[in-house]
């Protein structure tokens, strides 16, 4: 059975090289003269925003459980990785090559309770059995083998491009590290009332600084007085505290922000798209006048599971 299975991954892996090999020559066809103009006009810089979209909608894939979708999608990721490492290679900064035996030194430095003769060994202190030891340990080997010490803060090894959703989940986790954290979730629930309480609060006085200054009830936009202002800016901050304390409270919970906010805009987008077109379909317009056939729709949508 042992010989079998050793020949099905000897097969496997063989496979592997072999196709990654056909994906290297392609792209290697595409960016030489005479290639594709579109692949040979791409630099780094311009395929960023291609990757971040192949990598959420390979997440998205993930989450809907859509298997020969997550296939598609995982190769789109894989092809813009190495697109990217090839215009490098190409450049002479460093080759594919070196991208992937890069990779692969650090999964086996990292794993030193797998691979018994790596660098990282030196940062083990015992048994690995479970996920967060092997966190802990990866952090020491970060630290004292890889010299990623970072600035003068452990904040300072989340990247400022983040998206803020993202960014701010990072930090807590971080910040978590360093034993600043919450051990149960009863006071991170109760920090997300006491901050919807001082939005509440602070929206309060947003009204009272227009009554104020004008006696009118008029759109914000329209009003921009010093006092106004000032009052805007501090619900703004209120608002942007509560969102960090609700991120806080599903990291607690083990949820991640960007992928139940990303469930949310696309349940959003159905239920959305649901009450438009039969409303359409009735001929009655969307215009605030309709608000009642409006949520007897969107209920209906829930229904039926949308």
């Amino acid at each position: 059975m042992n010989n079998k299975t050793d020949r099905q991954n000897d097969v496997s892996s063989a496979d592997t090289a072999a196709a990654f090999k056909r994906l290297y020559e392609t792209i290697r066809t595409l960016r030489a003269p005479g290639g594709c103009p579109w692949d040979r006009d791409q630099t780094p810089l311009s395929m960023r925003s291609d990757l971040i979209e192949e990598v959420f909608e390979a997440c998205d894939a993930v989450t809907l459980q859509d298997t020969p979708h997550v296939k598609e999608e995982l190769g789109d990721v894989i092809l813009n990785a190495s697109l990217i490492a090839f215009m490098y290679e190409q450049n002479k900064d460093f080759t594919t090559a070196d991208v992937l035996n890069e990779l692969t030194g650090k999964l086996i430095r990292r794993h030193p309770h797998v691979f018994k003769q790596s660098e990282g060994s030196a940062c083990m202190t015992g048994g690995i059995n479970t996920s967060s030891e092997v966190i802990s340990q990866w952090d020491k080997i970060k630290e004292n083998i890889e010299g990623r010490k970072g600035g003068s803060s452990i904040l300072d090894e989340v990247p400022e491009g983040f998206p803020p959703l993202l960014r701010a989940y990072k930090m807590q986790k971080k910040a978590g590290k360093k034993g600043f954290d919450w051990t149960t979730t009863e006071p991170v629930a109760a920090k997300v009332k006491e901050e919807f309480t001082e939005v509440q609060e602070a929206e309060k006085r947003v009204k009272e600084a227009i009554t104020e200054a004008d006696n009118r009830a008029e759109p914000l936009t329209e009003h921009s007085t010093p006092v106004v202002d000032a009052a805007q800016l501090h619900l703004e901050e209120e608002f942007g505290d509560l969102l960090f304390a609700v991120i806080n409270y599903m990291r607690h919970l083990g949820i991640a922000p960007e992928t139940a906010m990303d469930r949310a805009n696309r349940k959003f987008y159905r239920r959305f798209s649901y009450v438009e077109q039969h409303m359409n379909d009735a001929g009655i317009p969307m215009n605030g006048e309709h608000i009642a056939d409006e949520e007897r729709l969107w209920e209906e949508a829930k229904q039926t599971g949308l």
